[in-house]
């Protein structure tokens, strides 16, 4: 029970952005202390204590990698972002049939599985786990039950953390501290990996030389932005040429239409839910900038060297970014939206005055 501490306390020895007080303040104790009594003896159930270890050896060269917590695409991007740190090994990844598209071609990942049946008799040195949730560890007791594991998360649970200066300072601690502090926090960001066949698709679409693009939608209300359109309005009152190209998940279709309907008189492409995750990742590859709320497309511009004007509201540009990224960032601590269209177009100016030859709008 003396690994309670680790459930709020980094389990590296250098700081990243966190909300940990915050966790500790407005989560009661109880609620906590249930959560790791039941991780703990489910462990103890599952007779895996005993094969926890604490560092990653040169003799671990076969790993299978556990990613099943991470619910979306871009915090699946940030939890794995450490793997290219791993590259000297020979490893699989087991995760979620949704985030599994992400890695079809991914350099550092071997084989990627989302069924148990799947992975087979394979034989590994190690396990990595996402947490120690009793799902990640069920799955890693019924696929290599006597092989050695450590966590990435491990028991640490609840308060918000930058999932990526998490990651990366979390695989340096298990390889023993191989780079210094600085070193992982300028060169810490999240990878993709895109397949020549997605290169290829996008480069039939015919898009125009230069362009910017514009991502829709969201999953949560807070972080969705609703004045794109007279953002867009902005733009062209400046630059009636400019190029634009709309995307986003399904739940930006409908303001997709709007806006294409609005505009449609103008050079604006609606590339929404009509490509794979890694194809648009492509396409924002080759745009000059995205315009973009906290989401998984930003992850992707991130991951792709595309800078980006990013909205954020309750988690600041610190929890989401890191010293690598060429952003130009905008933040309400309640609502995106709270956020005003000439914020915006003035951060664009910023940007575009840095990154790339543009007209400014006034």
């Amino acid at each position: 029970m003396s690994d309670y501490k680790k459930t709020y306390t980094l389990p590296f020895k250098f700081g990243i952005p966190n909300y940990s007080q915050a966790f500790l303040e407005e989560t009661s104790a109880f609620k906590r202390l249930l959560k790791y009594i039941k991780r703990y003896f489910y462990i103890l159930l599952r007779r895996q204590n005993k094969h926890e270890v604490f560092n990653i050896l040169p003799s671990h060269n076969r790993i299978l990698w556990i990613n099943l917590s991470a619910p979306s695409l871009g915090d699946s991007l940030m939890d794995l972002s450490s793997r290219v740190m791993l590259k000297d090994k020979n490893i699989d990844l087991f995760t979620d049939k949704k985030n599994a598209i992400l890695y079809d071609d991914d350099q550092v990942f071997a084989n990627v599985y989302t069924k148990k049946e799947a992975v087979g008799s394979s034989k590994y040195d190690l396990v990595i786990i996402d947490s120690y949730s009793t799902r990640s560890i069920n799955i890693k007791s019924n696929l290599a039950s006597t092989t050695p594991y450590i966590g990435m998360f491990g028991y640490y649970n609840g308060p918000e953390v930058n999932r990526v200066l998490f990651s990366f300072h979390q695989m340096n601690h298990l390889l023993g501290y191989i780079k210094s502090e600085v070193d992982i926090n300028s060169s810490s960001k999240v990878s993709l990996c895109i397949s020549n066949q997605d290169k290829e698709i996008v480069k039939n679409i015919g898009l125009p030389a230069e362009y910017i693009m514009i991502a829709l939608g969201g999953e949560w209300k807070y972080r969705t932005y609703n004045k794109w359109d007279c953002v867009i309005e902005k733009l062209i009152s400046k630059d009636n040429n400019i190029n634009i190209i709309l995307i986003g998940s399904d739940n930006a279709k409908d303001s997709a239409k709007v806006i294409f309907d609005k505009f449609s008189d103008y050079n604006i492409i609606n590339c929404v839910a009509k490509f794979t995750f890694n194809q648009t990742s492509q396409i924002i590859k080759q745009a000059q900038i995205l315009l973009c709320c906290d989401g998984g497309l930003m992850h992707s511009a991130n991951a792709v060297n595309t800078p980006i004007v990013a909205l954020f509201a309750k988690l600041t540009t610190q929890m989401q970014l890191t010293e690598s990224i060429c952003a130009f960032s905008l933040y309400d601590k309640n609502n995106v939206n709270n956020i005003t269209v000439e914020n915006v177009i003035n951060k664009y100016n910023e940007a575009v005055n840095s990154v790339f030859n543009h007209p400014l709008i006034e």
